[in-house]
């Protein structure tokens, strides 16, 4: 080989930097994420029905004396915020992994009729078996959630399910699951004056107790969703493709489910069911971090809080001193998208 060829050659290949400046556009928007995440803090304290000071927020965490401003931070919007913040990266989570399960670009926790499914359990066990403990009907989440996201698959055809086939199943599940809902609050007007803010999906009033026993089960389902991470990669690249490049497809799928119940259980437990947040945040961060569930799980886990909280904020101060729940103004946001999404033809004919 002559020297002119190899010098061609060279030329042609592709620059080795090309990948570690990827990486670094992948780091700086996660770093990004994470101020934006440090904002939405900050403001989900600050702003509300009373506008306090960022030196007045700072003094209420950390040098308290009893002000009613200090209550207000430590006492009401400090606990709402962390709930925002916990809840927000499960359902982000939740709807990446979801997504690239199925490889259905409209798959999400409360579209798949997961969120309806810890809801009726939630509403079972306080109406009819009297459970009125937060621990107590949080493991009738879990189960409610599970049993939901099992029925959509095998109602949408399992492995042979498409898209619009899913989101069909999912919508006949949600339908029957919120008309039992609402049937059985109104039958029983106790359970629905205790559940008729949660059932919206809330974090006005939610207190720091509630996400203290759901916690474990959060962090659990987030650090499994993580390391799932790799296998679901080559999941995303089709069965065979998995096989050949050793991914166990059946231990991926039931841990994958695992991971869903666990954080969709447990963030619908606190909150009540807050749908679209994990279909909107795995379409958003993708066009900063590509498809690869290595980088898209992250992003999703920090800017699912910002999104989230953000919407709270925007219920707050939009009819004040009024508030409403965070759960209309995903819902608003994200049918928007989800319109959208159905009307791109490659999602349509699939």
């Amino acid at each position: 080989m002559t020297a002119a060829t190899t010098l061609t050659t060279a030329e042609a290949a592709p620059p080795p930097a090309a990948p570690g400046a990827r990486r670094t556009v992948r780091t700086t928007g996660l770093l990004v994420g994470l101020a934006l995440l440090a904002v939405a803090v900050l403001a989900s304290i600050s702003v509300g029905a009373k506008q306090i000071p960022l030196d007045q927020v700072w003094h209420g965490l950390f040098q308290a004396t009893g002000t009613e401003n200090d209550h207000i931070v430590r006492g009401l919007r400090l606990p709402r915020t962390a709930i925002g913040v916990a809840v927000g990266a499960a359902l982000g989570l939740a709807g990446a992994v979801m997504q690239t399960l199925t490889r259905n670009p409209l798959a999400d926790p409360g579209l798949l009729g997961v969120n309806a499914g810890a809801s009726a359990a939630v509403v079972t066990s306080i109406s009819l078996l009297g459970v009125t403990s937060f621990t107590g009907y949080l493991w009738f989440a879990f189960a409610g959630a599970g049993v939901a996201a099992v029925a959509v698959n095998a109602l949408g055809g399992s492995r042979a399910a498409t898209p619009v086939r899913l989101a069909l199943a999912g919508t006949a599940v949600n339908a029957a699951l919120f008309g039992y809902v609402n049937g059985l609050q109104l039958w029983d007007l106790s359970a629905l004056e205790t559940m008729r803010h949660w059932s919206i999906g809330t974090l006005a009033g939610r207190r720091g107790d509630l996400l203290l026993p759901a916690l474990p089960f959060l962090v659990a389902g987030a650090l499994l969703a993580l390391a799932l991470a790799r296998p679901l990669n080559a999941m995303a690249l089709g069965d065979d493709t998995a096989r050949s490049l050793g991914a166990h497809l059946g231990r991926t799928r039931v841990l994958s489910i695992v991971a869903i119940t666990l954080l969709c259980g447990a963030a619908t437990a606190v909150c009540g069911p807050i749908g679209f947040i994990g279909l909107m945040i795995p379409h958003a961060v993708r066009a900063f971090c590509g498809p690869d569930t290595r980088w898209l799980f992250p992003y999703c886990a920090v800017f699912a809080p910002v999104l989230l909280l953000g919407s709270d904020i925007v219920g707050r101060v939009l009819v004040p001193p009024y508030e409403i729940e965070v759960g209309v103004v995903t819902a608003f946001l994200g049918g928007l998208l989800f319109i959208q999404l159905v009307r791109r033809r490659k999602v349509a004919h699939l």
